[in-house]
Order: structure tokens, then C-alpha cells, then sequence
């Protein structure tokens, strides 16, 4: 059974392709388009779909629009009610139903050959569910949703046994963990629905002062559900303007205090929510998505706080992994037996000789040395910053080393360097990759192996000092472990890197600047390397030196000013 998954009605527009219940291809439509997030989650763009994914699936499969079975798309308009008896303030929100509605027929005109007949609805939680459970490793699990909203409700929690859901409860709107932290990013100045992890990061530099009020009126109830009543934040901060500079004042002030309360918070009821669920099934294991999953700091909570012995969340816990969740779910209603995703390694790659093409196509001088590894590894020693451009892009907001901007954990100041590279702002924190056999030793905390930078974990004291780059300023990291069984250049790399600093461990951040999607193909590539102070680019086999490009530029120039 051939099945496309498609998420298009909020953000995040996506799709995924499954035959035969093996996960074959998952992008999101930022990747091609070049638009971050792909689209901004208004009504007036609910029609928008992620036209160029849906495409690229298909190609990756060699198949036609007329060779697919279903095409599930992650949203249930006969499940949505009106915006006002959910209690939203959303005027427009009928028309966003509207089009869902007219789905079939938007995706048989994007697709033609598509009969608008094999156009199924999934609800829009269920996706979610389906995109832990069923594409996690584990045949059965308790499963956990949550983020801002779906068709009527913002949560359900379930259990999975044989691809078939349970709901165990679910919390209807207004009520809603995921539009409150929203509702928090906006006050901070930060985009809606989009910089809700900068929160997270500010957090770490407050107190949490105002946590006991915000204890008595956000609340896990008694029947699986929660109270979240969004505040007047004004209260305990002034709004902050989005245009205006967010100084190391602000860092550690009212706004970081107030962000610090409500991360508490979040993570206490999650927590309480997670438990509830355990009391009753029992399961070892909790599988986790939605976009609160994307919270690593409350996923460690759980783990630590839970009776569950594992916690596997879907790398792809926003709105896009309801594409993969939602054709998951409807090969498993028709009797097709699931596989487990591979990894998040599911987006578009280029072989050896076609990434050698690009280069010389744009005249880019370059070489394939024997020993990548060892050359990259000298790079970083000497404290260069290298862009990583390696195999199948990543499905999911997480920079998992194939498309990664790396350098030295052993510099404080790369943290500093690094943000403006990207040009973010200084309280953002930079992420360790570590050999996944040497992890243990360093971090504690968190689950290990930790393959796709969801939990954070505290870092070792004796440790601290030798890899400041990547020590928040809470003592924690955001880690990836890497085994180079499965990511073998990106493991000789870290391993030729250890032996010549002594550190298992390089920094990695996705490989974009702000405001914009992660580079995807090598032309996305290409450009950010020639725009940004980066030393190296690691192109598949192939490296670029920085120095090595502008000298070539500057003799192009030259020859061409004598031919003038």
C-alpha cells in the first residue's frame, strides 16, 4: 500500500511518503520553498499546501499521483466546532474549515492524476499519536500529545497496542498548554507559533518567582485533563516589543523570571499528566509528540520524575510530523503492519559524483581528501568553524548532523561566535554532539543514547571547563549522541577530532542563519558559506576551504577585468 501523508491547515506543511508500512521519504515544504515554518498559521493561508514535498515524495519513490492508495491528511474538519463555543478568538477560523474541507479536491488539483476520492481525514491528534507511537521502536506505549490546538481539543493521552489507539483523555479548548506558552512568546516579544524555544532558553536565566500563583490556577485534573487559563502577563512583566533590543538586562530580568515561572509550571503538569497516564497502563514506555514534545527541558522531567523506563519522542514532534503520523495511521487502519521510522534522516541527499557536479558548476575549487575526517577534525583544533553538508536532510526542526554548523566545545567563546554567525540572539545556547559511547561519562540526567537532541542533560562538573561552549548557563546540555555504526563520517570525524583535543564531544547548530529554514540542498549550501565567517564546508566527501573559494574569486575577477 502506497500512502502520502500531507499536513497543510496550520503551520509547518509537510509530507511523507509510506509503502508497504516503511517510512520512505518525510520533508517539509520550508526545505524547497525557502520560507521558514513554510507558511504563517492564519486562516488566509490554510489552503497552501506543501506542493513541492508532496512532489519530492513521490519522485523519491518513482511514483505517479494515480499510484497512490490513500492520501491522509492530518486534520478531521468534521470533528471541528465553531471558534466561539471553543471559546477562541478567531474571526476567521470558519474559513480555515472551509478549506480543509475542500482538501480533496486543493490536493487533486496539486497532484493531477489524483482521484480527490482516496483523500482520507486522520484527526489531527491521532497524527500526532501515531507519528510517537507508531514510527518509535517500541510495539506498544503509552502515548502523550500536546501543542496548541487541533480540531477541538489541544491533548490527548492513549495507549498503542498493535497500531491501534486507545484514547485514554483528551482536553478540549480553550484550555491549552501549547497556545499558553504561545500566548508567553508573544508578550516576550518573540514570534508566535514560531520562537517558543528562545522562551525556553530565556528561562534558564530567571527565577521562577511567580510559580505558586501560577500554581493555583494552571493544574493537571483529576481526569487526565488540565486548567490553563492564559494570564494577563502584564502583571508580572510589561510586553516587550519584538523590534526592540533584548539586552543581558532583560536576560536576567522581569521577562526571564516570568519565562522561568511558566516553564516551571509547564513541566510540573506535564509531568503530573505523564503519571496519570502510567497509573493506568502501566507500560514501560511513553511515547511522546506535538509541539509541546519539542520542550526538552520538560521531556528530562518526565524521564527523571515518571515511572516510565523509556521516553522515545518523535523528532518531528510539531505539526509536520502529522504528515508521517497520519499516513502511519492509515496503513495501519487498512491492515498494514507498521515498521519503525529508520531515523530522522528521511529528507533529500545527493550521491558523491552529483555534489562533485555542483561544485564545479559553480566553479568552486575543492577537494576529496582520503582522510576527511582527520582534516576536518585539524579545522576544528585550530578553532575553525565548519558548515557539515552530509546524506539525507533532516525531518524536523533538530540539526542532527547532516546538515550541521560545527566547531570547538573547548572555546567559551564560540558560543558568543557562533550566535553571531547565525545571527541570534547571545542567550541562546549551542548543542554538544558526543560519541555515543563516551556520553555517560559526561552528561547524566537524560536518557542515553540520545540520537536526536530531545532531552537535556546535566554536565559533569569536571567537565564544565573543558567544553564551556556547549554548557548552558544552568549546568545542562541539549546533547545528540552519535554512533558511527549509523553516522560513519560524522563519527570518524568526533572520534579523529577527540584525538586531537581529548574532547569526545564538537558544537553543533543547525546550519542557517536566523530567520531562515536549515540548508537543504547544496545550493542552499553554497550560499551560506559565501555569506557567512564560516572556515570549511564538508560537502558530502568533498571540502571547501573558505580561503582556497575567495582566492579563486578574486583570480576570476582579475582575469576578467584584463579581458575588459
Amino acid at each position: 500500500m502506497r500512502v502520502l501523508g500531507v499536513n497543510a491547515l496550520f503551520h509547518d506543511p509537510s509530507a511523507a511518503l509510506v509503502i508497504d508500512g516503511r517510512v520512505v521519504a518525510a520533508a517539509e515544504e520550508e526545505r524547497f520553498s525557502r520560507r521558514k515554518h513554510g507558511k504563517r498559521p492564519v486562516p488566509f493561508a490554510a489552503w497552501e499546501l506543501p506542493e513541492l514535498a508532496m512532489r519530492w515524495c513521490l519522485e523519491q519513490a518513482g511514483l505517479r499521483p494515480q499510484d497512490l492508495d490513500v492520501v491522509a491528511y492530518s486534520y478531521d474538519p468534521d470533528l471541528a466546532r465553531p471558534a466561539e463555543e471553543m471559546g477562541l478568538t478567531d474571526p476567521w477560523d470558519h474559513l480555515r474549515q472551509t478549506y480543509a474541507r475542500r482538501a480533496p479536491q486543493f490536493l487533486a488539483a496539486a497532484l493531477p492524476g489524483l482521484d480527490p476520492a482516496k483523500v482520507r481525514f486522520v484527526p489531527h491528534h491521532v497524527a500526532h499519536a501515531a507519528s510517537g507511537a507508531l514510527a518509535s521502536p517500541h510495539p506498544s506505549s503509552s502515548v502523550l500529545v500536546l501543542d496548541g490546538r487541533g480540531e477541538h481539543a489541544s491533548h490527548l493521552s492513549g495507549r498503542y497496542t498493535g497500531g491501534s489507539l486507545e484514547i485514554l483523555a483528551g482536553q478540549d479548548l480553550p484550555h491549552s498548554l501549547g497556545l499558553l506558552y504561545e500566548s508567553l512568546t508573544e508578550h516576550l516579544g518573540f514570534l508566535r507559533s514560531s520562537d517558543e524555544y528562545k522562551v525556553m532558553a530565556l528561562a534558564s536565566y530567571g527565577t521562577p518567582r511567580h510559580l505558586e500563583e501560577l500554581r493555583e490556577t494552571i493544574r493537571a485534573t483529576d481526569d487526565g485533563g488540565f486548567q490553563a487559563p492564559i494570564p494577563d502577563w502584564s502583571r508580572w512583566a510589561p510586553p516587550r516589543d519584538r523590534d526592540a533590543k533584548l539586552d543581558e538586562d532583560s536576560w536576567r530580568g522581569a521577562h526571564a523570571d516570568l519565562a522561568c515561572s511558566v516553564q516551571a509550571r509547564l513541566e510540573e503538569v506535564l509531568v503530573d499528566l505523564a503519571t496519570w497516564i502510567h497509573e493506568r497502563t502501566g507500560d514501560k514506555v511513553l511515547t511522546m509528540a506535538g509541539g509541546t514534545a519539542l520542550n526538552c527541558v520538560a521531556n528530562s522531567r518526565i524521564w527523571r520524575e515518571t515511572p516510565f523506563e523509556d521516553v522515545w519522542v518523535q523528532p518531528a514532534a510539531g505539526d509536520a510530523g502529522t504528515a508521517l503520523g497520519a499516513a502511519l495511521q492509515a496503513a495501519a487502519d487498512r491492515g498494514e503492519t507498521t515498521l519503525p521510522m529508520p531515523s530522522a534522516a528521511l529528507g533529500r541527499s545527493w550521491s558523491d559524483d552529483e555534489l562533485a557536479a555542483w561544485l564545479r558548476g559553480a566553479a568552486v575549487p575543492f577537494t576529496t581528501p582520503d582522510d576527511l575526517a582527520g582534516e576536518v577534525a585539524d579545522v576544528l583544533a585550530r578553532n575553525g568553524v565548519v558548515a557539515w553538508f552530509d546524506g539525507r536532510s533532516e525531518f524536523g526542526p533538530r540539526a542532527l548532523g547532516q546538515r550541521s554548523l560545527i566547531a570547538n566545545p573547548g572555546v567559551a567563546a564560540n558560543l558568543e561566535r557562533l550566535n553571531d554567525v547565525k545571527g541570534r540572539e547571545q542567550f541562546r545556547p549551542v548543542a554538544p554532539m558526543v560519541l555515543a559511547d563516551r556520553a555517560a561519562e559526561i552528561f547524566s540526567g537524560g536518557p542515553i543514547p540520545s540520537p536526536y537532541m530531545l532531552f537535556v542533560h546535566e554536565v559533569a562538573p569536571e567537565w564544565r571547563d573543558r567544553i564551556p561552549a556547549v554548557v548552558h548557563v544552568d549546568g545542562t546540555a541539549r546533547i545528540q549522541t552519535v554512533d558511527p555504526a549509523t553516522q560513519p563520517r560524522l563519527g570518524a570525524m568526533i572520534e579523529a577530532f577527540e584525538r586531537r583535543t581529548g574532547l569526545p564531544v564538537v558544537v553543533n547548530t543547525s546550519l542557517n542563519t536566523a530567520g531562515r529554514p536549515m540548508v537543504d540542498d547544496p545550493r542552499d549550501a553554497l550560499e551560506l558559506f559565501g555569506s557567512a565567517p564560516v572556515d570549511l564546508l564538508v560537502l558530502g566527501p568533498h571540502l571547501v576551504r573558505r580561503g582556497a573559494m575567495f582566492r579563486s574569486a578574486d583570480v576570476s575577477s582579475a582575469e576578467l577585468e584584463a579581458v575588459l
